[in-house]
């Protein structure tokens, strides 16, 4: 009953078109696709059935299962792309996943796949290996092929930061901020401009600050807030080496540290006349 509860408050809440049955669930087709339910409990990866995160990742893995079943497999194995992802992320989908885990312990990387959404298909859906065993995809040399991708963006990402090196960190390509992190090439750059170890914040994963000392303390952590948990990044400043992305520890009193400072001493808004 528990399975049966989590799978259709992730229907409604997603719009998930599916039908519950003895042994699972049924995703009209065509082709229908049959979905069992120690399927749905892997997918929800060990989160309390009853919270927002189980409902989520149970949404994603039933939505990859359907577009993966209306894809031709050699169009899916075009749309492959390298897909970085904080490893308490919300859609993480486990870590059957997990194809490169950058040192650190932050940052997972898996095979995504670009155009799959048809509301946002501009997104990168992860597909676990269980997900493109039904149409036999081969996953090694897609692999492969997404690993050289994310290294030329990489490449591409440096050069942009030392053109502009005050700039916020951007996508490049089909690679977020977040994923762009897992390329040696981006982290060797990175790093380099700092005497081998970089401070940088990533609250969202379409945008990353590296000059810290600029930056509200508390910045990181309301922004993160602020953002929808599937667009979010990291909720903490991250230290980065060539070889390594960790989250800086956890604790402290940023918004209180803020509110200690003392006001300005001299008004800084200055009259305006409005004309109607």
């Amino acid at each position: 009953m528990t399975l049966r509860r989590v799978a259709l408050a992730a229907s409604v809440l997603f719009d998930v078109d599916l039908v519950p049955d003895d042994d699972g669930v049924v995703l009209p087709g065509p082709p229908d696709v049959h979905v069992a339910w120690l399927q749905l409990r892997r997918a929800m990866a060990g989160h309390d059935p009853d919270g927002a995160t189980a409902r989520e990742r149970v949404a994603c893995w039933l939505l990859g299962r359907r577009w993966v079943a209306d894809v031709d497999p050699d169009d899916l194995s075009a749309r492959a792309r390298p897909l970085g992802l904080p490893v308490d992320h919300v859609l993480h989908p486990g870590l059957d996943w997990v194809e490169m885990r950058v040192l650190g312990g932050a940052l997972d990387v898996g095979l995504g796949f670009v155009g799959l959404d048809p509301r946002r298909p501009d997104d990168v859906v992860p597909l676990t290996r269980e997900l493109l065993a039904e149409p036999a995809v081969a996953v090694e040399p897609l692999w492969r092929g997404a690993v050289a991708y994310l290294e030329r963006m990489g490449a591409m990402a440096a050069d942009r930061l030392d053109r502009q090196p005050a700039a916020p960190l951007r996508p490049m390509g089909d690679c977020d901020v977040v994923t762009l992190l897992a390329s040696a090439t981006f982290r060797s750059a990175l790093a380099a401009g700092a005497q081998g170890m970089r401070a940088l914040a990533v609250p969202m994963r379409t945008r990353g600050w590296l000059d810290l000392s600029r930056i509200d303390p508390a910045f990181v952590v309301a922004a993160a807030a602020a953002t929808e948990p599937a667009d979010r990044g990291f909720n903490r400043p991250l230290l980065l080496t060539r070889d390594e992305v960790t989250l800086s520890l956890e604790g402290g009193r940023p918004a209180e540290i803020v509110l200690r400072d003392p006001p300005p001493q001299r008004q800084w808004l200055r009259d305006v006349l409005y004309h109607r």
